[in-house]
């Protein structure tokens, strides 16, 4: 019997910002928690998107782009109706889409001010410094 090769939240993490850089997505970053008490998940992965189009865009390339590479599709997934703030639940990963303004708004990056965070520029290359848009 063949035995199947684990997948790591990093590799998961990396095909979601790929899936999300194919739809032009914006102010992509990667919060690691893993050095975070209390936390149900390894990594936040967060994005915004200029309109309800681009946001649902985005949403189905991550999904897409996972299912291609992992053969996974997301545990749970909430808000694809209003299209302001869709969450994409791959356990280990969780994804946050927000329309602009809600992700001001809500505010993550901030609540989880202990985490380790990398910035993607637009071609993908990763920062530890916040990137000017």
């Amino acid at each position: 019997m063949k035995k199947e090769k684990q997948l790591s939240s990093s590799q998961l993490s990396e095909y979601i910002v790929e899936g999300m850089h194919e739809k032009k997505a914006n102010q992509v970053i990667l919060m690691d928690l893993r050095k975070v008490k209390n936390t149900i998940t390894d990594y936040f992965v967060i994005c915004s998107g200029n309109s309800d189009t681009q946001i649902d865009a985005i949403a189905r390339s991550v999904e897409e782009v996972v299912y291609k590479k992992t053969n996974q599709n997301p545990w749970n997934t909430e808000g694809r109706q209003n299209k302001e703030w869709v969450l994409l639940d791959y356990v280990d990963v969780v994804v946050h889409i927000f329309i602009s303004q809600k992700r001001a708004f809500y505010d993550i990056e901030s609540l989880w001010g202990d985490a380790e965070i990398t910035y993607f520029t637009d071609d993908l290359k990763p920062s530890k410094v916040p990137i000017a848009n």
